[in-house]
C-alpha cells in the first residue's frame, strides 16, 4: 500500500499544531559542519546539484521540496512515493539499480547522498567516499546505515530507532537551508508514529512474530529479521516478541527453527525486485501454504500473515507505515485491546 502525498500534507498540518516550532526553524548559517559516518563535512553554501544514490535518499529530497536540486538518482526497488510521480519524472535516472562512478560524475554533482555504504563506502560497489572527496564532492551517508553497520562500545548489537531517520531529514534540510520544511516532515512522521502506538493499548497475551524478507532459494534458509534492524524496532514499539534470537540484522535461519518457535504472526516481505527466488510475495504465500514444515505453523494455518513492502522494513521515510500496518494487523487478528 502506498502512502499518498495528501496524507503526508495532512500529517504535517496536524503536526504543526502539535509542534508549533516545526514551521519556524532558523536559517542555516554557513560554513556548516555536519558530523556524518565518522567524517566531518563542511558546507560553505547550499548545494545546487545533488545526486541521490538510493530510493530513500531521493524521496527524502522530494518530501522537502528539493526535487529541483536533484540531477540524478539510482538504486530504486519500487515505485516512487505516491504524489511525487511528476517530480521524479523530471529527474534523470542514472541507473535503476547500481550506478557507475562515471555515471554519477556525468551529472556534475556538488553533493551526493547515499543510502547504503555498500554502494559508496570503504568497500563500495560504486565507489569509495575518498574518490568523490578527491574531486571536492561531499558524500552524505544515511545515519541509519552508519549506525546499523557500526560497532557499539557496549558490545551490544546496534538498534534502529526512527530518530536516525529524523536525523537524516533534519541534517539534509540544514545543508540545503530548508530547515523549516524538514521540521514539518519530521513532525508529521512523529505524529503518525505516536498515533499508531496509541491504538494498541495492550496485547491479549504474548504475541510473537517473524519477518521474512526473502530467500535466495526456497529450499534454503530464509532471510529473517534479527535484533538489529527496523523490524525489531517495529515489534518492540508494539510489544511483540521477535522469535529470532540473533543479533544480526537479517540472519539466515532454517524453517525448522522458525516453525518450532511457532510465531503468532508471519510478516512476509513484498517487493518488485526479482533478484532472489523468494522475492515475489506470491511465491512466499504459496510456500507458506504448501511447504511441509512452514505450513504447520499456526500463523500459516490460521491466515495470520501480513504482507508488507520491504521498504517499510528498511530505514526509510516509509518505516512509520510499517508500524501502522503492524498495528492494523494486531487489531484485525484480534490480538490487541
Amino acid at each position: 500500500m502506498k502512502y499518498s502525498l495528501a496524507s503526508y500534507i495532512s500529517a504535517a498540518f496536524v503536526a504543526s499544531t502539535l509542534y508549533p516550532s516545526a514551521g519556524f526553524a532558523q536559517e542555516t548559517h554557513y560554513p556548516l559542519p555536519i558530523e556524518n559516518c565518522g567524517r566531518t563535512l563542511i558546507f560553505d553554501k547550499a548545494p545546487e546539484r545533488a545526486v541521490a544514490d538510493g530510493q530513500n535518499s531521493a524521496e527524502v529530497f522530494y518530501l522537502r521540496g528539493l526535487g529541483d536540486k536533484v540531477v540524478g538518482t539510482a538504486l530504486w526497488i519500487g515505485p516512487v512515493l505516491e504524489g511525487f510521480e511528476e517530480v521524479d519524472a523530471r529527474v534523470p535516472r542514472i541507473a535503476e539499480l547500481d550506478p557507475s562512478f562515471e555515471g554519477i560524475l556525468a551529472t556534475k554533482p556538488d553533493f551526493i547522498a547515499t543510502q547504503f555504504q555498500w554502494q559508496i563506502g570503504s568497500e563500495g560497489a560504486v565507489a569509495k567516499v575518498e574518490q568523490f572527496e578527491e574531486l571536492v564532492i561531499p558524500v552524505y551517508t544515511a545515519p541509519a546505515d552508519c549506525h546499523l553497520k557500526g560497532k557499539q562500545a557496549t558490545g551490544l548489537p546496534p538498534k534502529f530507532s526512527m530518530q536516525l531517520t529524523y536525523q537524516e531529514i533534519q541534517e539534509i534540510a540544514r545543508i540545503f537551508n530548508v530547515s523549516g520544511r524538514g521540521a514539518k516532515v519530521v513532525a508529521g512522521l512523529k505524529a503518525r508514529e505516536q498515533a499508531a502506538k496509541a491504538r494498541i493499548a495492550s496485547l491479549k497475551g504474548e504475541v510473537s512474530a517473524v519477518f521474512w524478507y526473502s530467500s535466495a532459494k526456497l529450499n534454503a534458509d530464509p532471510y529473517v529479521a534479527g535484533e538489529g534492524g527496523v523490524p525489531a524496532y517495529l515489534m518492540s514499539e508494539l510489544g511483540i516478541r521477535n522469535v529470532i534470537d540473533n543479533n544480526e540484522e537479517w540472519p539466515a535461519v532454517g524453517w525448522e527453527t522458525v516453525a518450532k518457535a511457532n510465531p503468532t504472526i508471519i510478516v512476509a516481505g513484498d517487493m518488485t525486485r526479482r533478484r532472489f527466488e523468494g522475492d515475489d510475495i506470491a511465491v512466499k504465500l504459496n510456500f507458506l501454504k504448501h511447504d511441509p514444515v512452514a505450513r504447520v505453523m499456526e500463523a500459516a494455518q490460521q491466515g495470520r500473515i501480513v504482507e508488507m513492502s520491504v521498504q517499510f522494513m528498511d530505514p526509510t521515510v516509509r518505516t512509520v507505515r510499517g508500524l501502522e500496518i503492524l498495528a492494523d494487523a494486531l487489531e484485525r487478528f484480534g490480538l490487541a485491546e
